[in-house]
């Protein structure tokens, strides 16, 4: 049957339809436009010409950035996923309703602050006069360089990424058929086997959409590379503003950018067909 288009329906999805067209499909037509213009004398003028796509492609630091973004992303998400696993299995299991409520709220108050801010509170662990040196240096050990190091950028996503993960993978931990888990000890499955035969199957979805928003994150993030990192990796975010200011070649970061959007875009749509494969519709 076909189901009609009424005015109460139209009325209440307007305004996302509005807000997709105007922060999201408008600028992407935009960006993929002035992917083409060119630039002579410092001055950007419209055009059809495909020279930008040719030059960066062309550019093995082109190439380079790409697979340090795409490596520290992925690394990200696996860190950030398997260190969120056993926090929020605890919630979800070990803690009553009351106290699961304090957690989540407990996860949430990171965002109350500014993640530049957090960044800049770990320079001053992280530096080599830092609190964590110097209590390195009371038993004997180090100074030894944390700061601008891949590891620090590392620090600097789970610091982003971290807090997010662990809720959405409790979400989906909360909504697991305790009959499921009850039939496993039933038939004498142990605690671990249980966990990786019942539970993560079970909660297949919320894992991997926690991993993949992990993901999207670190890989477009500039702040943690360039600030704990110290840009010595050029990411493709580092990239772009290097691109933009040598000549004012926007239309060169536009290439960066769209090459960034249809990476995530792969990458989501492998995701999350991974995460419904065999489910019943």
């Amino acid at each position: 049957m076909r189901r009609s288009l009424s005015l109460y329906g139209l009325t209440f999805s307007l305004p996302l339809l509005v807000w997709q067209l105007l922060f999201f499909v408008f600028p992407l037509v935009f960006l993929v436009a002035l992917s083409f213009w060119t630039v002579k004398n410092f001055a950007m003028r419209p055009d059809f010409d495909t020279v930008n796509w040719v030059t960066m492609y062309g550019r093995g630091v082109f190439w380079q950035a790409y697979g340090t973004t795409f490596a520290f992303a992925l690394a990200a998400a696996v860190l950030t996923s398997l260190l969120a696993f056993p926090c929020s299995y605890a919630i979800a299991f070990k803690l009553s309703e009351a106290a699961r409520r304090w957690a989540v709220f407990l996860m949430v108050i990171p965002f109350f602050t500014s993640y530049l801010v957090r960044i800049y509170s770990w320079q001053i662990f992280l530096s080599d006069a830092g609190i964590v040196n110097v209590l390195l240096g009371k038993v004997g050990l180090g100074p030894f360089p944390l700061l601008n190091t891949a590891g620090a950028t590392m620090v600097g996503y789970l610091t982003l990424n971290f807090p997010l993960v662990v809720l959405l993978q409790l979400f989906s931990l909360v909504f697991i058929d305790r009959t499921l888990v009850e039939a496993a000890h039933n038939l004498r499955c142990g605690r671990i086997r249980t966990v990786f035969a019942v539970i993560v199957p079970s909660a297949r979805v919320g894992l991997v959409i926690a991993a993949l928003f992990a993901f999207i994150l670190s890989f477009g993030d500039f702040v943690s590379p360039i600030y704990l990192g110290g840009g010595k990796a050029t990411t493709l975010s580092i990239l772009i503003t290097d691109t933009t200011k040598s000549g004012q070649q926007w239309p060169r970061a536009a290439v960066i950018a769209l090459t960034m959007i249809g990476t995530l875009l792969v990458v989501a749509f492998v995701a999350v067909r991974f995460a419904y494969k065999g489910r019943s519709k």
